[in-house]
């Protein structure tokens, strides 16, 4: 059921929203919105204008879900077991809702939400319509009423007649059009007079019978039914109210699941469509979509978001229509769909690539429509830049007879400038809004680091510093520290404005290999520049020996003394990484000069130790050396630099 009338809290709404867009907004008026439903399934929408408000049953779910236009959830009315078709009172104070499981309709009060009254009806309804006060409801292949006027509601049944329809029974009218109801389905429709009595058949004739939603037109002279045969494919059936005469319908992409008139006699028609637009605006009079919705995909496969089948409605000031999408993980989305009825003109913003700050460049542009907009239509248009992010205001202009416009412009600040133009809209037209960006120049800047490529002990305190250039105002750089290993990400550690002669530094405590990166952000005048300075940090090694019976020195050596047949054993510290090997090395001397006799790597542990023993040779007089390195890229890792430590000298004897 859709409401002809419009709160004054409404039409204030859209008063002030054309204020605002005439002062100079930066956007339309009112945009598309998409919510996601808290439901199991869909069974009905109806829109309440008097408040604002949407309401969806979810009959699997057995609740009713209460929104605002937005789509934000107001309210859930639960207990309800297959609830399924909703209407809306002629005052707005009431929402019925067909509870099927339970045989009943209930009424909820729609400025609290909550169930003001139950109605047992002796059957199982599905599809509502309110027709001169009576609540009229489908069940199996017949419908009846419910009058609750009276001290005692009243319940008529078996209201079909003749009409011979075998499928579940579905329900149109319009306020517009009193004691009319149109009913059908399984191949069926028929038109009905309503009086005090019941139901009384005016005509009965055949359609299609994979229709999933009838309506009345606000004049009376149309039904109109979803996946008609209007003579040229899928689309919007229309039959004649006297005869049930087929007539010119509307011709809409594949496959139609949802119809519904508008009071101005507007059509929105739904259709099951992946890859095809889901929602398809008919102005009256027309033929073709003035506006088509083609639904995103949310879900998981290649086809986008479909229509639930019926699930479209008008606001009653026909500023929006409703309709509840499904992905293929069974998400339902409210989506409001706004300025249905007008078209969205086409507007084209052409600026240069490339500009020169401080001099004059021309912007042009077009705008287009299906209906042409007169010569002269007036336009706003800012600039948005470094200087002025949230846009400023340039003076407006005017469209030629073409449609085309032209604008200059001296951009102040350079960088990234977008100019936007802005068209109001009109009666017939959506607001539209289009863009361009120009890359304005700016004088380079210079910025430096100080310690590249140098080479520091382990965990020394090495002191940073940015040097920026001139620049036109902003003086602020940000320094972030990033040593090597994927365990310590990149990190901010200073961001401010530099001193007197340009500089800004930190202090980093060298473990790794860290690469230090000056940034500055740059300002109207002054290009963005980024510099990095990577410094090494040697490892931290060092390698004890044990087992030796004592020490003593071989000219100006200190040497580790060891039994012939004692192994030595050589116990490696260095700074833990994970995977990391220390290379031991080995020499021996002989006749005068040390000669490798081979090395090979060693696993370190997480306590930074790693033990080798050397099997002894079992002879005297024997001399060697030992060296425990970390190897940059050899090692396991490359956090540090390549570092080696120091020799470790021993002898054997008797």
């Amino acid at each position: 059921m859709r409401r002809r009338s419009i709160s004054a809290a409404t039409t204030l709404a859209v008063v002030l929203s054309s204020a605002v867009l005439a002062a100079g907004s930066a956007g339309v008026a009112v945009a598309d919105s998409a919510n996601i439903l808290p439901v199991e399934s869909v069974g009905d929408i109806v829109v309440d204008g008097a408040h604002q408000r949407v309401y969806v049953s979810d009959p699997r779910g057995g609740k009713i879900v209460v929104t605002d236009y937005a789509g934000a959830v107001k309210a859930t009315l639960s207990g309800l077991s297959g609830v399924s078709g909703l209407a809306l009172s002629a005052d707005s104070g009431h929402v019925y809702a067909a509870v099927t499981n339970g045989s009943k309709i209930v009424s909820v009060e729609t400025g609290t939400y909550t169930e003001t009254a139950s109605y047992p009806v002796g059957a199982a309804p599905g599809d509502l319509e309110v027709v001169d006060g009576r609540i009229w409801f489908g069940y199996g292949s017949d419908f009846g009423s419910l009058d609750v006027s009276g001290a005692e509601p009243v319940v008529h049944l078996s209201q079909r007649g003749d009409g011979d329809f075998s499928g579940t029974a579905l329900l149109g009218a319009d306020p517009a059009v009193p004691g009319v109801l149109v009913a059908g389905n399984g191949g069926r429709v028929a038109v009905y007079d309503l009086s005090a009595d019941g139901a009384t058949l005016r005509a009965k004739g055949d359609m299609d019978g994979s229709v999933k939603q009838l309506d009345l037109t606000p004049d009376g002279k149309q039904v109109l039914t979803s996946w008609g045969s209007p003579g040229f494919g899928y689309g919007i059936g229309a039959y004649s109210t006297t005869d049930l005469a087929e007539q010119s319908g509307y011709a809409i992409d594949a496959y139609p699941n949802a119809v519904r008139v508008a009071p101005d006699g507007s059509v929105a028609g739904g259709s099951f469509s992946w890859y095809d637009p889901d929602v398809h605006v008919i102005r009256p009079g027309a033929t073709t979509p003035v506006r088509e919705y083609d639904f995103p995909n949310t879900g998981n496969s290649s086809g986008a978001d479909t229509l639930v089948d019926g699930a479209l409605a008008w606001a009653p000031d026909s500023s929006r229509v409703f309709a509840v999408s499904v992905n293929t993980a069974d998400v339902f989305t409210l989506r409001a769909l706004t300025d249905p009825t007008k078209e969205v003109p086409a507007l084209k913003v052409t600026a240069p690539v490339k500009a020169e700050r401080a001099k004059q460049l021309t912007v042009t542009g077009r705008l287009t429509s299906a209906t042409p907009l007169p010569a002269g239509t007036a336009l706003k248009v800012t600039r948005a830049d470094l200087e002025s992010p949230g846009g400023k205001v340039l003076a407006p202009v005017k469209t030629k007879a073409d449609g085309s416009f032209a604008f200059t412009d001296v951009p102040p600040a350079g960088g990234k400038v977008t100019y936007r133009v802005f068209f109001a809209g009109d009666a017939g037209h959506a607001a539209t809004v289009g863009s361009d960006v120009v890359a304005v120049s700016r004088k380079a800047t210079a910025l430096t680091v100080t310690n590249n490529a140098k080479l520091y002990a382990y965990g020394k305190d090495v002191t940073f510093t940015a040097h920026l250039g001139a620049t036109y105002r902003n003086r602020t750089v940000a320094i972030y520290v990033d040593p090597a290993g994927s365990d310590k990400p990149k990190k901010l550690v200073k961001n401010a404005r530099v001193n007197a002669q340009g500089n800004l530094s930190v202090v980093v405590d060298m473990t790794r290999d860290t690469a230090v990166t000056a940034v500055f952000a740059g300002d109207a005048r002054s290009a963005d520049k980024t510099a990095k300075s990577t410094a090494g940090a040697y490892a931290k090694v060092s390698t004890a020996v044990s087992r030796h019976y004592k020490t003593g020195r071989i000219g100006s050596t200190t040497y580790s003394y060891f039994r012939k047949n004692t192994d030595p054993l050589f116990t490696t510290t260095m700074n833990y990484y994970a995977g990391r090997q220390q290379r031991l090395q080995v020499q021996v001397y002989y006749q005068g000069s040390w000669y490798d006799s081979g090395s090979q790597y060693f696993p370190v542990g997480a306590n930074g130790k790693s033990a080798v023993t050397l099997e002894a040779p079992g002879e005297a007089g024997i001399r060697a050396r030992i060296r425990s390195s970390y190897i940059d890229g050899s090692s396991g890792d490359n956090v540090n630099a390549t570092t080696h430590g120091a020799w470790k000298y021993i002898v054997f004897t008797n």
